[in-house]
Order: C-alpha cells, then structure tokens, then sequence
C-alpha cells in the first residue's frame, strides 16, 4: 500500500498534522529508494546519503514522538512491532552504509531492505496511523506534528542501531550523536 492510495492521505489532513507529516516522509523515502537504485556513481552516493539522512532521522522522530502514543492508541504490541523493526532497519542501512555502492552485494542488500522498509510503513499506514487519528484530535496531532518537526534537528542523520527500537536510549542519546553525525557530514567523512 503507498501513502496515496492508503485509507488515510496526507491530503485529507491539516497542515502540520504529525500523521500527514509522516505520510509524507513515506513518500519520499520510497522516491529516493528509486533514485538510489536507477543512479550509479556520484550520483548513487548522493541519493544514498540522502536516503540514509531521512530514514535515520524519520525513525528516531518516530521513536521520540510516535510511539509514546501509539502505544496507547494502537496498543503495547503494534509499538513494539514497529520498534523492533525500526532496530533492525539500522542494523541494515549501517551495513549498507559500509558497502561499495557499485558492488552487486549493494544492489541485492538495497532490494531487501527497500522491501523491509516498505513493510513497516505500510504497518504504520494500516495500524498506526488509523489508530493516532481515531485516538488523537487534530490539535493533538499538530502538537505532535510540531514536536516531530524539532525531534527532526535533534535526531541523529546516521544509523545507529544500539539505540534504534529504544525511545529512552534515543532521548538521552540522540541529541549528541546528531552532533556528532552532523559535525562528520560537514567535514566529509
């Protein structure tokens, strides 16, 4: 299921609504999937930065901002669920992330994650996302929209897979691993 054709759209929701917000980000994740596998070069290292920068912030702002919640709008096990993937999709992009982009064992590590990825927000489309609308007004989920917007800058822009799944290790971490990553992005690495 894409965030287009899901029961809830981003379009059917207000501005800043932290559901719209989230559906939005879907949508570029699964763009930039297309553009790291048709790139090759230069190009492919780009588009897999850019990549890799949104799913690291877009699950750590999940972690801070949305499972609180769906927690108690779609229950202890639907959050666990997402969490546990959310760990695992770490342990893939950092493993990703240490490949040669060119190699074919990049290209079929990027299939299946892409399809891992794709799992867990149609997940969040069908369970968690229903649930946060069905259990939060619209000025709960602006509110939650504008916290997801600044988990965003505090959130870390490289994977880190000891903490991924683990909203307390996130908060006490997250703001200065994001320095960190952020302080390695600017010098190139």
């Amino acid at each position: 299921m894409s965030a287009s054709t899901g029961s809830i759209t981003a379009a059917q929701l207000p501005d800043g609504d932290v559901v719209a917000l989230l559906l939005e980000q879907h949508t570029r994740i699964r763009s930039l999937f297309g553009r790291v596998s048709a790139a090759q070069g230069e190009e492919r290292k780009h588009a897999f930065d850019d990549l890799r920068a949104l799913l690291a912030v877009h699950e750590a702002a999940e972690e801070l901002v949305i499972r609180p919640v769906a927690k108690k709008a779609a229950g202890q096990e639907e959050a666990d669920a997402r969490n546990a993937e959310e760990k695992e999709a770490g342990k893939v992009l950092k493993k990703l992330e240490g490949m040669d982009l060119s190699s074919s064992e990049f290209e079929t590590t990027l299939a299946g994650f892409e399809q891992a990825v794709n799992d867990h927000a149609d997940h969040e489309e069908r369970e968690e996302f229903p649930a946060l609308v069905a259990g939060c007004t619209v000025e709960q989920r602006q509110t939650m929209g504008a916290r997801l917007r600044r988990a965003e800058h505090l959130a870390p822009t490289h994977p880190h897979p000891g903490v991924a799944g683990n909203p307390t290790a996130m908060k006490l971490t997250g703001p200065f691993t994001a320095m960190m990553d952020k302080a390695r992005d600017a010098i190139g690495r």
